[in-house]
């Protein structure tokens, strides 16, 4: 050997474990990597997450990170932003497949509320009188006037209104209980 003793040896040699390393990283990186972090994303925890992820795969690769200050941050940023660019690649996908998921569900639903609601106002239309209801269909829901149904009907334009009047506010009675509505006049 060189004459010095084993001890002293040791302690002039370089510090070779990648704990120290990491460590010394971790201490000359982490406020400006959390600061770019806290740009990128929405929450403190999200930024201190995407700095956790960046000094893992510094630990996991630690041959890959270069040496020199400067060096070493610029590895240290463009790990940190192929994370956070991965991360919104995975949220990208995630809306595209969930968006017409989504959209499909809602439309389902429109179309079950849309049966519902038409079951129960035929179920209530079937509650009025034969020629009050024929009254009502034609008039709401085919959108013929008053004339024409007077004529097909061979009543008075006058009778038409009163079987629409007297047939809507039934059906306003027979459905509002079904509807959660209130009995205030409006």
């Amino acid at each position: 050997m060189n004459g010095l003793p084993v001890a002293d040896a040791l302690s002039i040699a370089p510090p070779d474990s990648s704990a120290e390393r990491l460590s010394s990283l971790f201490d000359a990186h982490y406020e400006r990597l959390y600061r770019l972090a806290r740009r990128l994303v929405p929450t403190p925890d999200a930024a201190q997450d995407l700095v956790q992820e960046t000094f893992l795969r510094a630990a996991r690769a630690r041959r890959s990170v270069p040496s020199g200050a400067t060096a070493e941050e610029a590895w240290l940023v463009r790990v940190l932003i192929n994370i956070r660019r991965d991360e919104w690649r995975k949220e990208s996908v995630r809306r595209r497949y969930d968006e017409p998921l989504s959209r499909e569900a809602q439309l389902q639903s429109d179309h079950e509320a849309a049966c519902v609601a038409r079951a129960t106002v035929w179920r209530a239309l079937d509650r009025l009188t034969p020629r009050r209801r024929a009254v009502i269909v034609m008039h709401e829901i085919e959108g013929m006037t008053v004339a024409a149904i007077a004529s097909l009907l061979g009543i008075s334009a006058i009778t038409v209104r009163w079987h629409l009047s007297i047939g809507r506010r039934e059906l306003v009675t027979v459905l509002r209980p079904r509807m959660g509505g209130s009995d205030e006049k409006r």
